[in-house]
């Protein structure tokens, strides 16, 4: 008998039974993918640790799965047959056409063939939106359509198209007859509680600077010629592992006893993913890493969250956090909401030229320069005013100071 447990690696993050993609009595083979949890920031296959028979489901679909809860059990044995092994395969599939809400013939689209299975999860989504599986991208191992594909598909066609049949349930405190809803993913529902729970536990205070990227805008420049392609996040990242010098106290984090400064600057860099919300994958030991390897780290994470392959281990362990919410258009964001357990985050505005005032030779003299505005949001328990306002400055200078390649 061998046992499957949930990953001792949560990251103080809620994680959940998305759904099981074996079920009771199914044969599957070593690192065969057994059940999806989920978090608010990656959906994680548990693979199976042995060779066997699923013969007990422990924790099922929606159950909370907390590190190392016993989520399984593979037996090595054969199945059983006859009567002794049909009854709780019987009680398992009635529970679950209850709990599908599904009822009468199946629908005569290939919800399962010969060479892809549906977790239950996305088997009970597809029935209930009505969904065509060969109308959507599986993002999955092998192509597999995952839960999270069937959501986003779910909420672009709510944005994009309302049924003309459609009856909306009127609301008591909404007037407008014409609302159309997009209802709460798990995802969605999970950062709203931590967004909750990180401005009740921690005072949240911003302090504000300006920065001249005439510098870094050079440095990118000659790069380029050279065929390499940098983004300004990376060299963001740069500037703050280097600014962690003044104020090691913004890369620690509160504890009931103490304030515990991390080893290492590990980096989160906020990454959109449309109507999904963001994930926040890390960039280790900024501090130790040149700005051309830390870009070359960033883009492999920023193409994994974007494409939905985003592991456990490329989610966990962030020190300290960069907002770069200048990407989609804002000037300003105050305050950014703390990134769970951390002391500060970054938010970086829009770069847009500007008119400044510069000493030349002595003299004010006015100028055109990008600027941007960078904000550094902090947990006032862990880090004070002059920590912030030192880490900011010597942040802008490492910015305009950017030297020549």
């Amino acid at each position: 008998m061998i046992e499957v447990r949930v990953p001792d690696e949560q990251e103080g993050t809620k994680a959940v039974v998305r759904a099981w993609l074996k079920q009771v009595g199914e044969t599957v083979r070593v690192n065969d993918p057994l059940v999806e949890l989920e978090t608010d920031k990656v959906t994680q296959e548990v693979p199976s640790p042995a060779a066997g028979v699923l013969s007990e489901i422990l924790l099922d679909t929606d159950a909370e799965a907390v590190p190392g809860a016993l989520l399984g059990i593979i037996s090595d044995a054969p199945a059983q047959t006859g009567d002794q092994a049909a009854a709780p395969a019987v009680r398992r599939s009635e529970e679950k056409s209850a709990a599908d809400g599904a009822s009468g013939p199946r629908p005569e689209r290939g919800y399962e063939d010969q060479e892809t299975r549906f977790s239950p999860s996305v088997r009970r989504a597809l029935l209930q939106h009505d969904l065509d599986p060969a109308r959507i991208e599986g993002t999955g191992r092998a192509g597999r359509i995952t839960r999270e594909d069937v959501d986003r598909a779910v909420a672009q066609a709510t944005v994009s198209h309302v049924d003309a049949g459609a009856k909306v349930m009127a609301q008591p405190r909404i007037a407008e007859a014409n609302w159309s809803d997009i209802p709460h993913d798990r995802m969605r529902r999970t950062i709203a509680e931590n967004m909750v729970r990180a401005v009740s536990e921690a005072p949240h205070v911003t302090a504000l600077f300006e920065a001249d990227f005439g510098a870094i805008a050079a440095h990118k420049a000659a790069l380029a010629q050279d065929g390499v392609k940098l983004s300004y996040t990376a060299y963001l990242l740069k500037a703050a592992a280097e600014a962690m010098a003044v104020a090691p106290a913004i890369n620690g984090r509160w504890a009931e006893d103490r304030i515990a400064i991390a080893p290492n600057v590990d980096i989160g860099v906020g990454t959109a993913l449309g109507e999904k919300g963001l994930v926040v994958p890390v960039v280790r030991d900024c501090g130790r890493l040149s700005v051309q390897e830390i870009g070359a780290r960033l883009d492999e994470l920023t193409r994994k969250a974007r494409e939905g392959r985003l592991e456990r281990s490329d989610v966990s362990g962030g020190s300290f956090t960069i907002s770069n919410h200048g990407v989609s258009g804002s000037l300003l964001a105050a305050p950014i909401i703390l990134h769970q357990g951390q002391a500060a985050i970054l938010g970086v505005g829009k770069l847009q030229k500007r008119v400044v005032v510069r000493e030349v030779d002595g003299a004010d003299a006015i100028a055109i320069r990008p600027m941007a505005y960078v904000t550094l949001t902090i947990d006032h328990r862990v880090v004070d005013g002059h920590q912030t306002n030192a880490w900011l400055t010597r942040f802008v200078e490492l910015i305009e100071g950017w030297p020549a390649p």
